[in-house]
């Protein structure tokens, strides 16, 4: 059955949701606060919503955003236009209690609400093979696993909304630190003669080598040997991840002295403009000194 989704934000991660969405035969509608950016979702297929009211004719509404003041922005919005009976999906990256507050509205606007944030990138987005961790009650989450699973290959429910946000950040939190890890590895090379392509090769395919590295590691090759890449999972994105996780982590008493050391070194890259880089220009960096 044809369902009408909305998406709310269609950064990289949000125009990839549309097209694998589309691809599978949804009705799609996004909405971006700046509405160029929306242009490539339109091209593949989706109607252009001309404001947020527009959007609640939808049976779903997928919501993608950079943190929580933006997406609680948007559902202020969506809540005075209406969205009793409704279902929302919040795929962005927050904290546990940014998202039970998020929860709150929507509940109080009469609609149901399920946090589940991803892993993974535009790529495995783009073929359904995202990591969902859903956050919800089981009929929230009930309604909301037949358009997940068009979008993952596994969608896990951790229990109420919040816990998809914790999982997440605890997810993301390894492949923050990984990158800074790599750069003491390759250190331990220095003066042996052994290129950056046989070092990254051989780890790539020993038990260091996590699937970041086994999937993109000609992008960290050409990373090390002088040529900075774009990436979908970039240093800001990272440093972003990692300051919501070091958060968490103070409001629960945790110490985390490892990630404490890591976020001085995604500081220093974001210093040297390079936060729209890929990870692996952090592991280049750090090298180098």
């Amino acid at each position: 059955m044809t369902t009408t989704i909305a998406i709310v934000g269609t950064g990289r991660m949000g125009t990839a949701f549309a097209k694998r969405l589309i691809e599978q035969g949804q009705s799609v509608v996004v909405w971006n606060r700046t509405p160029a950016r929306a242009d490539a979702a339109v091209a593949a297929g989706a109607r252009r919503a001309a404001d947020l009211t527009d959007l609640v004719s939808a049976d779903i509404i997928l919501i993608s955003l950079t943190n929580a003041e933006a997406v609680q922005a948007v559902v202020s919005g969506l809540s005075k236009a209406g969205i009793t009976g409704k279902l929302v999906i919040d795929l962005s990256t927050l904290l546990p209690d940014e998202s039970r507050e998020v929860g709150a509205r929507v509940a109080d606007a009469g609609a149901e609400f399920v946090d589940c944030p991803v892993g993974g990138t535009v790529g495995p987005a783009l073929k359904g093979m995202l990591l969902g961790m859903a956050g919800g009650t089981d009929a929230a989450v009930a309604r909301a696993r037949p358009v997940l699973e068009q979008l993952c290959k596994r969608v896990e429910h951790m229990g109420l909304v919040g816990t998809g946000a914790s999982m997440k950040l605890a997810v993301n939190l390894p492949l923050a630190l990984y990158w800074k890890t790599l750069a003491e590895a390759l250190a331990v090379l220095k003066g042996s003669g052994i290129d950056a392509e046989t070092a990254i090769s051989v780890i790539s395919d020993s038990s260091a080598g996590p699937a970041v590295l086994k999937n993109r590691a000609q992008v960290v090759i050409d990373t090390l040997n002088g040529t900075d890449q774009p990436g979908t999972f970039d240093i800001a994105g990272l440093a972003k991840d990692l300051d919501l996780a070091l958060r968490q982590a103070a409001l629960v008493g945790a110490d985390l002295p490892l990630s404490q050391a890591a976020r001085k070194s995604y500081a220093e890259a974001l210093d040297r403009d390079l936060g729209g880089f890929d990870g692996a220009t952090l592991t280049r960096l750090l090298s180098a000194d």
